[in-house]
């Protein structure tokens, strides 16, 4: 989820522990629970500040290692080791439970995105990414500043969260059948299909669509249950030749690759140097593809500039890339 998400979480877990007999019974306990519910809902996502460094390292390690099973783990004793000192008098155990619980919902809820995350490390460095919940879903986050505004008005939090919550299990489950009913009407229309990603938008009945059958890469949106195939494309395997696995070698194409499941490819020659580009299909926007990774490569195939990452339009990417124009 987004951060705003994220931080309004922490404040409705921070007032569903007022049910907590020991937290509701001292003020001081109340007040660092509160403080580390909201930081738990944050600490995951301090591998952000790799995108300072580069695109390349943000999309291979953003939540990946940070969100592990040793992370969700390690992240309560730290805030615990940061929080308790000011709040001495505070319950140590129901401190670090309610953290744990914080960072535990974080990791959670990150999974029903479309970009998931790497939970299961380091038994499994696969991504987990259910597709239900868009980034930023206006609906979740509205839900929560009206339990928050209830609350501020004067309502017992531990109840009105405790409600709030129960709203958000239901409408979670709204996701997964519409969802549901996407996927099987793209596999009425793709009868061979041999994978379909349904990713959601911040829109509720809105959808993104790519699939693949033997030959094809196929793109469309769905409203409602109302499918639209919108491009398609010959699926063509990347070739082993010298100049794509020289562009493979590249650490913005490779981070690509590692994040991407669905993509199509193109190699052009100009006169003094190759171009390659792979472009995610999942992300289709009014025409235009803006997930890629692009590698340039002068005739004796070393590296010339890269760049993988979001451009909207090729003016930006050109001025990305910064070395040659096309």
């Amino acid at each position: 989820m987004d951060t705003g998400t994220h931080v309004v979480m922490g404040i409705a877990l921070g007032g569903l522990a007022t049910l907590d007999p020991v937290v509701a019974g001292s003020s001081i306990t109340a007040s660092s629970v509160l403080i580390g519910t909201i930081a738990g809902s944050q600490i995951p996502d301090i591998d952000t500040v790799l995108k300072l460094r580069n695109n390349a390292i943000y999309i291979r390690n953003h939540r990946g290692i940070t969100h592990s099973i040793p992370a969700v783990l390690l992240w309560p004793l730290v805030l615990l080791a940061l929080i308790y000192p000011f709040f001495p008098g505070a319950n140590l155990l129901h401190l670090w439970a309610w953290t744990f619980a914080a960072v535990f919902i974080h990791v959670f809820v990150d999974i029903f995105n479309a970009y998931g995350t790497q939970a299961l490390r380091p038994f499994s460095a696969k991504w987990i990414a259910l597709g239900v919940i868009n980034t930023f879903d206006p609906i979740i986050f509205a839900i929560h500043v009206v339990a928050i505004v209830i609350w501020v008005l004067g309502a017992d939090p531990g109840y009105t969260f405790l409600s709030m919550f129960a709203v958000l299990v239901g409408y979670y489950i709204l996701r997964f059948i519409a969802q549901r009913r996407v996927l099987e009407e793209v596999r009425k229309i793709i009868p061979d299909a041999t994978d379909i990603i349904i990713a959601p938008t911040m829109k509720f009945q809105r959808w993104r669509i790519a699939a693949m059958n033997e030959g094809e890469f196929f793109v469309g949106r769905a409203y409602g249950t109302e499918i639209e195939i919108l491009d398609r494309f010959k699926r063509v395997p990347v070739p082993e030749t010298p100049v794509l696995e020289a562009a493979k070698k590249d650490v913005n194409l490779a981070a690509f690759l590692s994040f991407s499941p669905v993509y199509r490819w193109e190699l052009d020659e100009y006169d003094d140097y190759y171009e390659v580009r792979f472009i995610d299909l999942r992300y289709r926007s009014n025409g235009h593809y803006p997930f890629v990774a692009v590698v340039q490569l002068d005739l004796d195939l070393n590296p010339i500039s890269s760049y993988t990452g979001w451009v909207f339009s090729e003016t930006k990417l050109r001025k990305k890339l910064s070395i040659i124009p096309s």
